[in-house]
C-alpha cells in the first residue's frame, strides 16, 4: 500500500516544472544579511522567501554557501557537503529549503564541478606526492624541456592557466584563479565523487541545480596547444576585451566530447528522483549555442542550458535576437535554452544597453515571451543600474587584476535595496561587504511596491501574463524574425496561439499582423491596439501580444 501511495505520489509531480520556468537567482553575500555582520545569509534569503515567492516565479538558484576561502566568493570550494560559516549552517539551509516549498519555489543550488579550491583536502592529497590515491584527480603534467608550462592555454582570470608546484615538480591546471585547480574529469573516481555530493544534496531536499562552467569539464587527454583566434573573430562574450583569453581558439581547454557521457551520467542520477532538474552554463565565446544544443538534446542530457549571447554588450536590437534565435534553429533546434539578461558576472543590463524606462519594460516582457526557460538576476526586477564601485572597495580579484580597464564583477553584485530609510537599503545594520549604492535607494522594494505602476509591477505582471499562457511556457515558435526595429514571432501549444511584437526602438513604427482574427491582450502590458485591418501603430518600446481566434 506504502509502495502504491508513493507511486500516486510520483506520477501527480511535474517533472517538466523546468520547461518555461521563470528562475529568481539569489547572491546569497548581498540579498539580506540576518545577523548584522555585513554579508548576506541563508536566514536571511528564507526571511525574504515571501517577497521572492510575490513575484510569481517558479524557483530560486542560490548562488555558491558552500565552505570556501573565499578567493573567488565561492566558486572555490573546500567542502561541497557543508555550509560557510559566513553564510550559516546545514540546517538554516534546512531552513530556507523548507520556506521556499512553503512558498511553493524550487530550490536550485550552485554546483562548482569543474575545479576546487586549493584548500580542498582533495587537492591537500593531490598534490602531496605523484603516487598517493588522489594524484590524478586534478590536471597535472610536466613541464616543458625548458621548464615552461606544457602548452599555451590561458587562464580567464589573466595569465597562463598553468601553475608550478614544487613539490610535485610539476604544473597543475587552473582555468580560473591560481588557487582554482581543475579536477581531472578523466578519471572515473573523480566524477562518481561529484556524483555522490549532487546525491547529498537532492537528499536534503533541493530540487535542482545550476552547474557552473559546464563545457569546462574536461581538457584535452594530449593538452595539445590552442590556435590562434583570427582578430575578427574575437569577442567580450566571456571576457573582457583587454584579457589575451580573448587571443586563443579554446578547442582543446574546454568543450571536449568526452563530456556528453558525464552529463548523460549526472541526467540518470537527476532522474532517480521526482522532479529534479539542472541548468547549465555554458561558457564560450564562438561556440555557446552549438554546445547548448548539443548538451540540451534529448532526455539523457542535461534539462537545460543558457550561454552568454544575451549576457554580452553587444547591443540587443531586434535583428540579434533574430540572428540569436535562427542560429540556435539550425545548431540546436531540439534543445532548451534558458535565457537572461543579467546576472553575477557581467554588467546589469540596464546599463550595459543604456536603457531608458520604457525599454526595461519591453525587456522584461521580451524575456517572457521568448521560448525557454529564463533566469532573473536579484535587483533586475528593480531596474537597478551597474553600481560604481570604488577601486578601493573592490573586492572581486577579476577586476583588481584588470583595472581600470574592467572594472570586475562588484558593480552587480552590490547588496539589494528593501527600503530608503537607512543607508544600507535594509539589507544590513552591519557595515556591508560592498557599498550600497545610493543611486538604489530610489528604486528600494519598499518605493516601488506603493507606486502601482513601477517596474517591479511590471515584472509581476510579465511573469504572471507567461504562468497564464502554456504557449508561452512550453510553446514552439515558428521562428524568430525582424522587420526594421520591430521583432515578431508566433508562439504555439495545444491549440493556443499567440501573436508577440516588440517594437525595440524609441521611434513610433507601423506593423502588420499576420492573417487571421486575432485579440489583442496584455493590455496590462502596454500592448498595442491593432486596427480592424491588423495594422499595428507601434509607440517608442511598445509590444503588442495577441490571441487567435479562429
Amino acid at each position: 500500500m506504502a509502495k502504491m501511495e508513493h507511486n500516486l505520489h510520483l506520477s501527480a509531480v511535474d517533472k517538466d516544472w523546468w520547461r518555461g520556468a521563470v528562475i529568481y537567482q539569489i547572491y546569497p553575500r548581498s540579498f539580506q544579511d540576518s545577523n548584522g555582520d555585513g554579508i548576506g545569509d541563508l536566514l536571511g534569503i528564507a526571511q525574504r522567501m515571501e517577497y521572492v515567492a510575490s513575484l510569481g516565479v517558479d524557483a530560486i538558484w542560490i548562488s555558491p554557501f558552500f565552505t570556501s576561502p573565499m578567493k573567488d566568493f565561492g566558486y572555490d570550494v573546500s567542502d561541497y557537503c557543508d555550509v560557510d560559516p559566513m553564510f550559516g549552517t546545514l540546517a538554516d539551509f534546512d531552513v530556507l529549503v523548507e520556506a521556499a516549498h512553503h512558498h511553493g519555489l524550487k530550490v536550485m543550488i550552485d554546483l562548482v564541478l569543474s575545479h576546487t579550491s586549493d584548500q580542498h583536502p582533495w587537492f591537500i592529497e593531490s598534490k602531496s606526492s605523484r603516487n598517493n590515491p588522489k594524484a590524478d584527480w586534478y590536471v597535472w603534467a610536466d613541464p616543458k624541456p625548458d621548464g615552461t608550462p606544457p602548452n599555451n592555454w590561458l587562464s580567464i582570470f589573466g595569465g597562463p592557466a598553468w601553475q608550478w608546484h614544487a613539490g610535485r615538480q610539476q604544473y597543475y591546471l587552473h582555468n580560473f584563479l591560481i588557487e582554482q585547480p581543475d579536477l581531472n574529469f578523466h578519471n572515473t573516481d573523480v566524477q562518481d565523487a561529484l556524483l555522490d555530493v549532487t546525491r547529498f544534496w537532492l537528499d536534503r531536499g533541493v530540487d535542482g541545480f545550476r552547474l557552473d562552467t559546464i563545457n569546462f569539464y574536461y581538457a584535452d587527454k594530449d593538452l595539445r596547444d590552442n590556435p590562434a583566434l583570427p582578430p575578427e573573430q574575437r569577442n567580450d562574450t566571456i571576457a573582457p576585451s583587454v584579457n589575451p583569453y580573448n587571443h586563443q581558439e579554446h578547442l582543446y581547454s574546454k568543450n571536449q566530447p568526452e563530456n556528453i557521457a558525464f552529463l548523460k551520467r549526472f541526467r540518470a542520477l537527476l532522474d532517480e528522483y521526482p522532479a529534479a532538474a539542472c541548468v547549465g552554463e555554458v561558457g564560450d565565446a564562438q561556440r555557446g549555442l552549438e554546445l547548448l544544443g548539443a548538451y540540451t538534446s534529448g532526455p539523457e542530457m542535461v534539462h537545460m542550458c543558457y550561454a552568454f549571447e544575451f549576457l554580452s554588450k553587444t547591443k540587443l536590437d531586434a535583428a540579434r535576437v533574430a540572428e540569436v534565435f535562427g542560429q540556435l534553429d539550425m545548431v540546436g533546434p531540439d534543445g532548451w535554452p534558458c535565457w537572461a539578461f543579467s546576472n553575477h558576472d557581467v554588467m546589469r543590463h540596464s546599463t550595459r544597453w543604456e536603457l531608458s524606462p520604457a525599454a526595461e519594460r519591453l525587456f522584461a516582457t521580451l524575456l517572457m515571451c521568448l521560448r525557454g526557460s529564463v533566469c532573473l538576476y536579484q535587483g533586475e526586477e528593480l531596474g537597478l543600474s551597474e553600481a560604481d564601485v570604488a577601486f578601493e572597495d573592490l573586492q572581486d580579484p577579476y577586476g583588481i587584476t584588470f583595472w581600470p580597464d574592467f572594472k570586475g564583477r562588484d558593480g552587480c553584485r552590490t547588496p539589494m535595496v528593501w527600503e530608503m530609510s537607512n543607508q544600507n537599503g535594509g539589507f544590513s545594520e552591519g557595515f556591508p561587504w560592498l557599498p550600497v549604492s545610493h543611486e538604489h535607494l530610489n528604486h528600494a522594494v519598499s518605493v516601488q511596491e506603493s507606486e502601482p505602476g513601477s517596474l517591479l509591477h511590471h515584472y509581476r505582471n510579465a511573469i504572471a501574463f507567461r504562468a497564464e499562457h502554456p504557449a508561452l511556457t512550453k510553446g514552439s515558435h515558428d521562428g524568430v524574425q525582424a522587420n526594421g526595429d520591430v521583432l515578431h514571432f508566433t508562439r504555439e501549444y495545444d491549440g493556443q496561439t499567440l501573436y508577440c511584437a516588440f517594437n525595440m526602438s524609441d521611434t513610433p513604427s507601423l506593423h502588420q499582423m499576420p492573417k487571421g482574427t486575432w485579440q489583442v491582450i496584455g493590455q496590462e502590458l502596454g500592448s498595442a491596439s491593432a486596427s480592424p485591418q491588423g495594422q499595428l501603430h507601434f509607440g517608442p518600446w511598445q509590444v503588442c501580444l495577441a490571441k487567435k481566434q479562429d
